[in-house]
């Protein structure tokens, strides 16, 4: 990977939503360690007398951004830092995930150009190379989809996080969803960190995690769990199918320990 910071470059006619979210936690550490660059680009800029959008041809309702500050935009950006990898957000785009956030860690140049009212006119998708989305509903404008992208992405790229290794933890990156997590107090009205967290027993703590990350998958997300799985994983997974607990099953298997 180079060296040099990821630009990203976001097209929106309200770039305080995204300059605002750039001052704090990771994307503000990102920016520090310049790990990235964001070039927030104000599309009023770029659009005779600030017009940026106009009524849709056809009778259709709403309104539609422009062409001609987009690509204005567009061509000002290849000019002075070479051609981008261009985004679009739409309600029907591809479903951000942590695969595609991890493709675009290798990226150079990334431009978003966040949607507005019924869209964009559709000459504007000749230089998109993906349209993007949250989910399958609709929300006012793409600056969100924008932010979660670069929040995202900036998170994984080296050096920016304090604790790398918590990467390897994260749902989605890791082959199932995340385990309960606890701080202090070891108790809180009634309810105690569970005693394996406690026990600085390194191979019983793995276990653990183990256990509660297959539950957790299996509970909220059965559609992602692997096919591939191992011998240990298995058997995790058909003990929490016929009912057991955690401690019921190490006890039968004391050998693991």
């Amino acid at each position: 990977m180079s060296s040099n910071p990821l630009l990203f470059f976001v097209l929106t006619i309200f770039p305080r939503i995204i300059e605002c979210y750039t001052e704090y936690g990771i994307v503000r550490q990102a920016i520090k360690k310049k790990k990235v660059e964001i070039h927030t680009i104000d599309l009023r800029e770029f659009a005779p007398k600030g017009q940026v959008d106009d009524v849709p041809y056809g009778g259709l309702p709403g309104m539609v951004l422009k062409p001609e500050p987009i690509f204005k935009a567009y061509d000002n950006v290849v000019e002075k830092f070479g051609k981008p990898y261009v985004l679009l957000t739409e309600p029907w785009g591809e479903r951000i995930n942590q695969k595609l956030l991890e493709e675009l860690t290798k990226k150079e140049r990334i431009m978003i150009i966040c949607g507005r009212y019924e869209g964009v006119d559709e000459r504007v998708k000749t230089i998109v190379d993906k349209e993007i989305s949250l989910g399958d509903f609709i929300l006012s404008g793409g600056e969100l989809v924008a932010l979660a992208v670069i929040d995202g992405v900036s998170r994984l790229l080296p050096g920016v996080l304090s604790e790398p290794k918590s990467l390897e933890e994260d749902s989605f990156s890791n082959r199932w969803l995340g385990y309960p997590v606890y701080t202090r107090p070891r108790e809180f009205r009634g309810m105690k960190v569970p005693e394996e967290l406690l026990s600085g027993n390194h191979k019983l703590i793995e276990l653990w995690k183990l256990w509660h990350r297959i539950e957790n998958t299996l509970k909220k997300r059965p559609d992602l769990i692997p096919e591939d799985l191992t011998e240990l994983e298995k058997d995790i997974l058909n003990s929490i199918l016929s009912g057991k607990s955690f401690k019921e099953w190490l006890r039968e298997r004391k050998k693991l320990l």
